[in-house]
């Protein structure tokens, strides 16, 4: 009888680290380049990474992406640990980049995103709760410009803030839907202005958007100065630096905007910066991360939220734009199980056994779902990035339905879909995965371009991304969507990218339409406008800024014990 796999917090406490500093010299930097928060993870300085870029070349740039995923999850933050395992298995100097967990699914639905089995980042338990105290220092900006808001309104008003125009919310990094909309300032004057507002879960915030998005402290400050967080009633912006609190917002981010370096479970970099969910942010590490990784390894590995119709989206058109960097390849994740439930199989509820009927060999049920898998590689393949597919494999699989998958993937137009056995095997049963990468990123096919031009109409962005992305007819624009834009136009904003908030379990706005919808619109019930960051967000269906807890949220199993050790966590 096989023995159960062991949990993944068991698995990551089974490796000793090696010290961060060696990692760090192995990458070229210096002592005085390296900020320790103890012996395993550390800061990077701003300074190593404009000294090595001007001496460094920079290594192959590979987006891991995914098909629409079922709440469960397909394994991308372990496919991309693993793919640099795998490459460094095959003789390559490789780093991951990813980003650092929210509390919110940490103690909520999803759990932790350090990786799974053999193919994580470590310190888990660091990884996955405070790290370096980024997270904490993004709530404390966000908030404290918030606060200023309202002390400028009790304050007589000088700005001539119309207090029904504020755009800022405050957030939190925890689920929690009672903070969802609100009303402030009661119990008297003293209290400040009473007025309607909302809470954003941390990860959301535009501050969030800014620290990954920034190229240096100077750009980190002039950012967080040209967020927009109400308007005057004239109809004119009010930012964070007619606020005057700009300043002590980049104050605070001074430490958060240097990179974490951590490894991976086999002793191999690990870049770990900045966390904005892919369905209601952008959804990518920060570009620091990237530009540090690519000089001092061969390839590195980032990972875009969820699907990508979703993140890999947001990454080409919102990410690259900002970095000027150019991918040279993209990796598309599929399970069979979430391919069969694409096909009209089983049902995937987080929390509850799987469905039998995901277990029983079936390759004609993955072949209808891989539909899906065929959209999201002409996804990656629209933005000119050769395709290379990862089926992350599970015991239950059956060869044919890997089989139905390669036929499906390479028919959409991808150079390979390659079988992945990294959560158990670590860096070896990545190998196969890690050379067809290689390959697809030195082959010279990269012909990188935005899906659309600064220069064309907000609305008609909106458009290009649900009729080319999501596959939609088109959209219906909702009147105070409609007004937003408008707005944002008339003021200077027009030439901003586009990211879209919405569902991540299906190309549609609607979580129901799996597999490869058509004949469906694409409603738009708001805009929101993230002028520090540099895009606009467009609220598609009924996409929420703040998650809620399930009936029994994962942080009911997590615990500490008498020694000190946490328990439960995954």
């Amino acid at each position: 009888m096989t023995s159960p796999f062991p949990p993944d917090l068991e698995i990551a406490r089974s490796v000793k680290p090696r010290l961060i500093a060696d990692i760090a010299h192995e990458l070229g930097l210096r002592d005085d380049e390296i900020e320790h928060y103890g012996p395993w993870k550390a800061k990077v300085t701003l300074e190593a990474i404009e000294r090595l870029e001007a001496s460094n070349a920079r290594g192959r740039y590979v987006v891991v992406t995914a098909i629409s995923p079922t709440p469960l999850g397909e394994g991308k933050s372990t496919t991309t640990v693993g793919l640099v395992q795998g490459l460094q298995k095959i003789g390559h100097r490789a780093a991951v980049a990813i980003r650092q967990p929210s509390l919110g699914p940490v103690f909520g639905i999803k759990g932790g995103a350090a990786g799974g089995g053999y193919s994580q980042v470590i310190p888990m338990e660091d990884f996955n709760l405070h790290l370096t105290g980024d997270n904490h220092a993004i709530g404390a900006a966000h908030n404290l410009a918030a606060a200023f808001i309202d002390n400028s309104l009790h304050h007589k008003n000088p700005l001539g803030i119309d207090p029904h125009s504020v755009t800022w919310p405050r957030v939190v990094d925890i689920s929690d839907r009672a903070l969802r909309r609100m009303v402030i300032g009661l119990g008297g004057k003293e209290n400040g202005l009473p007025r309607e507002s909302e809470t954003f879960i941390t990860v959301g915030s535009e501050v969030m958007a800014v620290l990954a998005l920034a190229s240096s402290l100077r750009d980190l400050r002039e950012r967080l100065g040209r967020i927009v967080l109400a308007y005057r009633y004239d109809g004119t912006p009010v930012t964070a630096d007619d606020l005057k609190v700009a300043g002590s917002m980049a104050v605070l981010l001074k430490d958060a905007l240097k990179p974490n370096l951590l490894q991976t479970l086999e002793g191999g970099p690990a870049f770990v910066h900045a966390g904005p969910f892919g369905n209601i942010a952008h959804g990518n590490n920060s570009i620091l991360a990237d530009r540090i990784a690519l000089v001092t390894n061969d390839i590195v590995c980032t990972e875009a939220g969820f699907g990508a119709d979703m993140g890999a989206e947001k990454f080409f058109d919102i990410k690259c734009r900002a970095s000027g960097l150019r991918p040279d390849a993209g990796v598309i994740v599929a399970t069979v199980r979430a391919l069969k439930m694409h096909g009209g199989v089983g049902r995937i509820v987080a929390g509850k056994p799987l469905d039998p009927a995901l277990l029983e060999a079936n390759a004609e049920a993955v072949r209808r779902g891989a539909v899906n898998l065929a959209k999201q590689v002409e996804n990656v393949t629209t933005f000119g990035i050769p395709a290379v597919v990862a089926i992350n494999a599970f015991p239950t699989d059956d060869p044919a339905e890997y089989d139905a998958i390669r036929e499906v993937a390479l028919g959409a137009g991808a150079r390979a879909a390659v079988v992945t056995r990294n959560f158990a095997e670590g860096g070896a049963g990545a190998m196969d995965l890690a050379a067809a990468v290689w390959e697809a990123a030195g082959a010279g096919e990269s012909d990188y371009a935005p899906l659309y031009p600064d220069e064309m109409p907000l609305v008609e962005k909106i458009e290009t991304i649900a009729t080319r992305i999501y596959g939609a007819d088109g959209i219906d624009l909702l009147p105070a969507a409609a007004k937003q834009l408008a707005r944002m136009e008339s003021i200077g904003y027009g030439h901003l990218p586009i990211c879209v908030a919405k569902t991540q379990y299906s190309l549609s706005h609607d979580p129901a339409l799996l597999g490869r919808p058509t004949g469906f619109r694409v409603p738009i019930r708001e805009a929101r406008l993230n002028a520090g960051a540099g895009f606009v967000t467009a609220m598609a269906g009924e996409m929420r800024m703040m998650p809620g807890l399930p009936s029994r949220p994962g942080g009911e199993n997590i615990d500490i014990d008498a020694d000190g050790n946490i328990v439960g966590l995954f």
